[in-house]
């Protein structure tokens, strides 16, 4: 199976991100095309586990694994949902994750210590400080424009993944060049040096929450209204964290009579299919989260069910469905489908 599905998700995913450009070569919306760069990480990260499991893993494979799989995936599919959203305010939410996101290197270093090989403290407080000033970066951006937050979003992500890039090619790895679960087999970052490991958790919360939060908002414009929290707080930070915690509880009170339409067919096909990503961004978030902390059994199903889950709701959406049967004239852009509603 440690061949089979990572070797499953990477054909998957390599699939998925031809569809998603072939519809940004035709469209040219920048959502797409950030996305079908997180799938091709994807795919990427996933093949590396799928040859290393089936021809042996070296340091080739392993840093591979590292950089596009623990490092890249969840970012680009979290940035590429706040292009599609960057009509909204969600850059307020997004912003406050990346800050937040720089928490996750200091609960790293404690499981290194735990370990008894803790990143030194000033690389740990870098990347703190560095989270919470991209963070603040993408807060002030949408302040200004929300469509500008995206690309300030994007630059921050860009440099910081060249960055990360130089750091993984010219890292030592200690010996053999890999490190896997005695148990499972699986890779784990263990071979990196501290100053990587503490990383991937900055760069996947955000991604994560922000793919997932983003997906949940989106169905939330669609779903039959039931408002318990309603209003908003004219702080911008603490604004955006109240709107996502109002659209949270606002779709879970929502979901009884979303569910008797879905069954008599009036459900919004938009409303499904982001649930189906909602679902597919969190599955591999918590499994990959597992695994840096030593809990590795469930990290190719994960990766394999929140890709395919994706998959669904990027097949099952109204505009996927619309963009495909319209046939365009030649040389003219396919006929967009209705306009989503805006929020904010």
């Amino acid at each position: 199976m440690n061949v089979v599905l990572p070797l499953a998700s990477a054909v998957v995913s390599f699939g998925f991100a031809g569809l998603v450009f072939e519809q940004w070569r035709r469209r040219r919306r920048a959502f797409q095309l950030v996305w079908s760069l997180g799938l091709l990480w994807y795919g990427l990260s996933t093949l590396a586990e799928a040859l290393g499991s089936a021809l042996g893993w070296n340091a080739l494979y392993y840093r591979a694994w590292f950089l596009f799989g623990a490092v890249y995936v969840a970012a680009y599919l979290g940035t590429g949902t706040l292009y599609l959203l960057a009509r909204t305010r969600f850059g307020y939410f997004v912003g406050a994750l990346i800050a937040l996101g720089g928490l996750f290197a200091w609960l790293s270093q404690l499981e290194l210590i735990r370990q008894g090989e803790p990143a030194a403290w000033r690389h740990v407080v870098l990347v703190m400080v560095v989270a919470v000033l991209a963070g603040a970066a993408v807060i002030e951006a949408t302040a200004v424009s929300p469509v500008l937050a995206a690309h300030v979003a994007m630059a921050i992500l860009g440099v910081a993944s060249l960055i990360v890039a130089a750091l993984t090619v010219v890292a030592p790895i200690a010996h053999p060049g890999y490190a896997l679960d005695p148990a499972t087999g699986v890779p784990v970052a263990s071979a990196m040096p501290p100053y990587l490991q503490i990383l991937p958790g900055p760069f996947n919360i955000a991604g994560a929450f922000s793919l997932v939060g983003g997906a949940l908002y989106s169905a939330y414009a669609y779903l039959p209204r039931r408002q318990a929290l309603g209003g908003h707080l004219p702080v911008p930070v603490l604004g955006g964290l109240y709107r996502a915690l109002a659209t949270t509880v606002n779709v879970l009170l929502a979901l009884p009579r979303a569910a008797a339409d879905l069954l008599a067919g009036r459900l919004e096909s938009r409303v499904p299919a982001t649930i189906l990503i909602a679902v597919g961004g969190f599955v591999p978030s918590v499994t990959s989260g597992l695994d840096r902390f030593g809990i590795t059994w469930a990290l190719y199903l994960g990766q394999l069910l929140g890709v395919l889950l994706i998959l669904a709701g990027f097949l099952v959406s109204e505009e996927v469905l619309a963009f495909r049967s319209r046939p365009s004239a030649a040389g003219s852009p396919p006929e967009r489908p209705a306009r989503r509603p805006q929020a904010g």
